[in-house]
């Protein structure tokens, strides 16, 4: 089940399923570690004798955020129970705390109590093994904890406190855990339980007919008892209430920072341009990992995630939000690719959010042949994201440092990892990670690297250096349009596969990635060779169904709902469907060619889930999310085409306006 909210501060991160319960809690750093693991951390309703938890099927569930904010803006209705309640979920912008309000309305036309329970299933650190949870009547909340992790939850209605609570065993030896016991409405009062173990607290309402109530639930994270203790009292100090505005007015304020006009973009397409934004934040490490995603639903498909930081999606990402205003929330993700450099000059696949080395399917060996273990864009498009950064937050003495340590070593080992007889980089893995062999996406990022490291030699008077650089990015793109090109398709190539003595066999499959020709700047949108290339990446991989949206290629196997490659040459990715924007939006020549561009825009908007969330891929047939959600690349592309789009139609009316003077 897809994350349908997510709330977070870059160092705490929540993500709750359509359902409404907390599926993934991340800290100290997005997207590691994860202390709830895809289980369920739910509330659930008692109410004259009836019971029902937050999953169950008799809820009506209306899923947004606040306006402009990081604030969730929940509505669930049960008839059964007779029960209304809006619901407002925020993570402190500074502090690792997660706040709650609910507001319950009773429906019913007598006076009821009502009891709500809040179940809390933690696998600290990953893992069940040797957790505490404890009721602690100094502080008069309960707490999870095992070594330096800390989990304390509390809460109030009006003056009330917690009206009962029970810690025990869950999934040992025949013990399901403690939200069992809350079905009766009542808690047996177990005041700890070490080992595999969770915990359940109930709050007490008496609503007047027709009345309602308000219940703050909050949860403090900490690496010590002092921690929790010191950030449980900070809550009732300052009320839960006014931290959620003061939570809802900041993210509101980051987010508006800087005006802008959107052209002729409609409120719908803006809200989701801001959504965007504030998601992708949330996916931003303090210490500079950009991660890809954070759902850990994947974990039924394959016994790894998304929660990595890819080089390449962190880059282009980067450019995003450099982009959008915000170069000081990315900053630190060159420092982070700075110190994961490896001695050689290039990036590996992927790391985890602290900085190590994460998991990895590329071989160091091949059929008895050493060979670099890497995808040669993420090294590349770094570089390429560094400039975007300088253009926007001139910073020579951030630049002087890097070129030593980033710049330069990068950009030496592209210049080494080349072959001389094609003009082109060596092989290395595809940026699907599917494949090896020299592909026309890797060498775009390749030269567009090579192009950033020049402007930086020069910048800080390595001139040497910068005419190497120069022509190698021109070597590069010899070999590109000789090799990557072919004449008899009129488009570019997915790739070549080396087959020795520089002889090669060409990829023929229809790969939407070729956008990068244009995208990188090697040739501009409006080339005919791009033009037909595109057309055929729009004619070809579009699904014929009522979804719509563009493929990654021909008969792409990941997620595959079809083999039906006329109608359906692959799942539609959101960021495929957007490259295909871009193009339109780059060559648009007056006003009304940009209709297209908007109206893919439109469709990225209609295929959000309701609270703005954007997913990986789509069921070509109904539309629903696949795979991981949210996607940061996916919000990050729609964020960047949206630029692209508001840039290009102001350059193109101030063009109209000057014609028809003339």
């Amino acid at each position: 089940m897809a994350r349908a909210l997510v709330i977070g501060n870059g160092q705490l991160l929540i993500n709750f399923d359509s359902a409404l319960s907390m599926r993934d809690l991340y800290f100290p750093h997005v997207g590691q570690l994860n202390h709830i693991g895809g289980h369920h951390n739910s509330f659930g309703v008692w109410v004259e004798g009836q019971f029902s938890w937050c999953h169950e099927a008799d809820w009506h569930r209306t899923l947004e955020y606040k306006k402009d904010s990081l604030v969730t803006q929940v509505t669930v209705i049960n008839h059964r129970l007779g029960l209304h309640i809006t619901i407002n979920d925020a993570v402190h912008y500074r502090d690792n705390i997660y706040i709650k309000k609910m507001v319950v309305k009773n429906l019913a036309d007598r006076e009821r109590e009502v009891r709500v329970f809040f179940t809390h299933d933690f696998s600290i650190d990953e893992s069940e093994v040797g957790d505490t949870a404890l009721y602690n009547p100094e502080v008069h909340a309960l707490y999870h904890y095992k070594r330096d992790r800390y989990f304390l939850v509390n809460g109030r209605v009006g003056e009330n406190k917690i009206f009962q609570y029970s810690t025990g065993i869950k999934r040992f030896g025949g013990a399901e855990g403690t939200w069992r016991d809350a079905e009766d409405g009542n808690l047996g009062g177990n005041p700890i339980a070490q080992g595999s173990v969770d915990s359940t607290i109930s709050f007490q309402m008496n609503l007047p007919s027709k009345g309602q109530d308000a219940l703050y639930y909050w949860l403090a994270v900490g690496k010590n008892f002092q921690d929790i203790k010191d950030l449980n009292l900070y809550v009732l100090d300052r009320t839960p209430e006014t931290l959620l505005k003061r939570i809802e007015i900041y993210w509101r304020n980051w987010v508006n920072k800087s005006s802008r006009h959107f052209a002729n973009l409609s409120p719908e397409l803006i809200d989701l341009y801001k959504r965007s934004l504030l998601i992708v934040r949330t996916q931003i490490d303090r210490n500079g990992a950009i991660i890809a995603a954070n759902d850990t639903e994947i974990l039924q498909y394959n016994r790894d995630h998304y929660s990595y930081m890819w080089p390449r999606d962190g880059a282009l990402v980067a450019i995003s939000m450099i982009e959008a205003g915000y170069p000081e929330v990315v900053a630190n993700f060159f420092y982070f690719c700075e110190n994961a450099l490896t001695d050689c000059g290039f990036l590996l696949h992927k790391y985890n959010p602290d900085g190590t080395a994460g998991s990895s399917w590329h071989p160091w060996i091949h059929e008895g042949e050493t060979q670099l273990p890497i995808q040669e864009d993420e090294t590349a498009l770094v570089l390429y994201a560094l400039w975007f950064y300088y253009r926007k937050s001139p910073n020579l003495e951030m630049i002087q440092r890097l070129y030593r340590n980033l710049i330069r070593p990068m950009a030496d080992f592209m210049v080494q990892f080349y072959i001389p007889e094609l003009n082109l980089p060596m092989e290395s893995h595809d940026l699907w990670e599917e494949r090896r062999g020299i592909f026309t996406f890797t060498a775009s990022a390749v030269y567009a690297g090579l192009r950033s490291a020049a402007y930086f030699a020069s910048l800080v008077a390595d001139e040497e250096r910068a005419d190497k650089y120069s022509a190698m990015a021109d070597t590069i793109k010899k070999g590109i349009l000789t090799h990557l090109y072919d004449d008899s398709l009129g488009r570019f190539l997915r790739g070549i596969y080396l087959q020795g003595d520089n002889n090669y066999k060409k990829d023929l499959i229809l790969e939407s990635s070729v956008y990068s020709v244009f995208a990188f700047d090697l040739l501009p949108a409006s080339d005919p060779r791009v033009d037909s290339t595109m057309k055929q990446v729009e004619l070809g991989l579009w699904a014929k169904t009522e979804i719509g949206g563009v493929a990654r290629y021909t008969n792409d196997y990941y997620f595959q709902k079809s083999q039906d490659l006329e109608r359906v040459p692959g799942n539609p990715w959101i960021i495929c469907t957007l490259w295909l924007a871009l193009w339109h939006i780059q060559r648009a020549m007056g006003l009304d060619e940009l209709k297209k561009p908007l109206e893919i825009l439109k469709w990225v908007h209609n295929k959000a889930m309701s609270s703005g969330v954007l997913s990986e891929q789509l069921d070509p047939y109904s539309g629903e999310s696949i795979s991981v959600a949210p996607l940061t690349w996916s919000h990050a592309t729609y964020v960047h085409v949206v630029l692209a789009y508001t840039e290009r139609y102001e350059e193109l009316l101030v063009s109209s306006k000057c014609e028809s003077v003339w």
